[in-house]
């Protein structure tokens, strides 16, 4: 279940440069969520240690579809989130809320 090293670096590079700090990817996590019938994420969520951010210690990013495209989203471990399973639970929440209100 491990990803591609290239992948890995692309993603802490995409870290960096959202979140102007440094990300050092720690490990590949199993997830399963489905957001309206389909699923919120590929299976695997890549959980980075982060270095230099002011209120998170780790980020959780991996990749979605929606409408035919894939996304990669990122979510950092700030309370109530405290690992991978419930970065994704807070993401899906977030996208259902955006879905509800539009």
């Amino acid at each position: 279940m491990q990803s591609k090293p290239h992948t890995i670096k692309k993603l802490a590079d995409g870290i960096r440069s959202i979140y102007g700090c440094h990300a050092v990817w720690l490990r590949t996590h199993p997830a399963h969520k489905e957001w309206y019938g389909e699923f919120a994420t590929d299976g695997v969520v890549q959980v980075y240690e982060l270095t230099g951010h002011n209120r998170a210690n780790r980020c959780y990013v991996w990749n979605y579809q929606e409408h035919g495209e894939w996304y990669y989203t990122t979510v950092l471990e700030i309370p109530p989130v405290s690992d991978a399973e419930s970065a994704v639970r807070a993401d899906v929440a977030r996208r259902v809320k955006e879905v509800t209100h539009k």
